[in-house]
């Protein structure tokens, strides 16, 4: 392989691991308000942590606010904290703020959920770690919240990234990349409401360690088909990409499961998670080819020519190292996924 073809295949995987190896470090944080009697509130706080160390990042509730002692422990990667407070007045118009958040490079999704039943959903970054408590949440503040919402799940979901990059190998062409894509999204579209909304139940742990296996699937049918044995995901991606949709679906409805749905606007909140999510699909497929369309420049450079050869031959150039790197990753993942709910 040519110089370029190296450098685009390490360039391409490079960023997506070290994506994964700081996940703990990005993971958002979590903040459940919910309000169980006049003034009074209980509070779910759940902290990035790895082993029995976490983030310093606290909850900073109104000076008109006082709590019992939490309750605390670690699990599953978070520290996790429950307690009581009472705030004489409510805390409509009242400002909630993370202290230590503006320091860090994660965010915190808090959700306060009234006696009525109606919901407030805010993302806090460490640009803008507070927000005023609203009697009724907008209905821009759902779609903001919900679409940076999906965008930012996709793009942090390493595992989906990889799943698609593999898809993009297949293809060969324009046409076949806008029916995979297409197939993809119609796929996970159908199966995110439907967990999402209680029509469809499936426990995450297997589906998690599925969509792991997915990856190995698509990664073996990438170096299949550069050995001259091409397989049904060459020969019609569009329909390994709808079936595997669906499991990846399953996968981004247990994120907004945790999250939670205003109940004022629940179809509003769905359909603008799933519209980040593709948001967020397209532009890494899009930065995708622009890394490819760069190396082109660099091959066209190194070689004298004017174009540096079609971009979906650099693409096939690229795929069989890629796919060696991808197949054990996702492997790993089954394994150890596996393992994980198996104990």
């Amino acid at each position: 392989m040519r110089l370029p073809g190296i450098l685009a295949a390490a360039l391409l995987l490079l960023p997506l691991i070290a994506l994964d190896g700081q996940a703990h470090e990005v993971r958002p944080g979590y903040l459940d308000i919910r309000e169980v009697g006049k003034d009074v509130y209980d509070l779910l706080w759940k902290v990035p942590a790895k082993g029995d160390k976490r983030l310093g990042l606290y909850v900073r509730l109104p000076a008109n606010c006082t709590g019992t002692e939490p309750y605390t422990r670690f699990a599953g990667g978070a520290y996790i904290e429950r307690w009581r407070a009472v705030c004489e007045g409510g805390l409509v118009e009242r400002t909630v703020s993370i202290d230590g958040l503006s320091t860090t490079r994660t965010d915190v999704l808090v959700r306060l959920v009234r006696e009525d039943a109606s919901s407030q959903t805010v993302r806090l970054t460490p640009d803008a770690p507070e927000f005023t408590v609203a009697s009724v949440a907008s209905t821009w503040q759902v779609v903001k919240t919900y679409f940076l919402l999906g965008v930012e799940h996709i793009l942090l979901g390493i595992d989906h990234l990889l799943f698609v990059l593999a898809l993009l190998f297949l293809v060969g062409s324009w046409l076949r990349l806008v029916g995979t894509v297409t197939a993809f999204t119609v796929a996970h579209s159908l199966t995110l409401a439907a967990a999402t909304l209680g029509w469809l139940r499936v426990p995450q742990a297997p589906v998690e360690a599925a969509i792991a296996l997915s990856i190995v699937f698509v990664a073996t049918e990438v170096l299949h088909a550069r050995q001259g044995k091409p397989g049904l995901a060459v020969r019609q991606p569009w329909v390994v990409a709808f079936l595997f949709g669906l499991l990846h679906g399953l996968g981004f409805a247990g994120a907004l499961r945790e999250i939670g749905l205003p109940e004022h606007a629940i179809p509003l909140a769905l359909a603008f998670f799933n519209i980040g999510v593709e948001a967020g699909q397209l532009l890494f497929v899009a930065a995708v080819f622009l890394l490819f369309w760069m190396f082109r420049q660099i091959r066209a450079g190194l070689e004298g020519g004017t174009q540096g050869g079609n971009t979906w031959q650099l693409v096939s150039s690229v795929s069989t190292p890629v796919a060696y790197l991808i197949g054990p990753l996702a492997a790993f993942w089954v394994f150890e996924r596996t393992y994980g709910f198996w104990t």
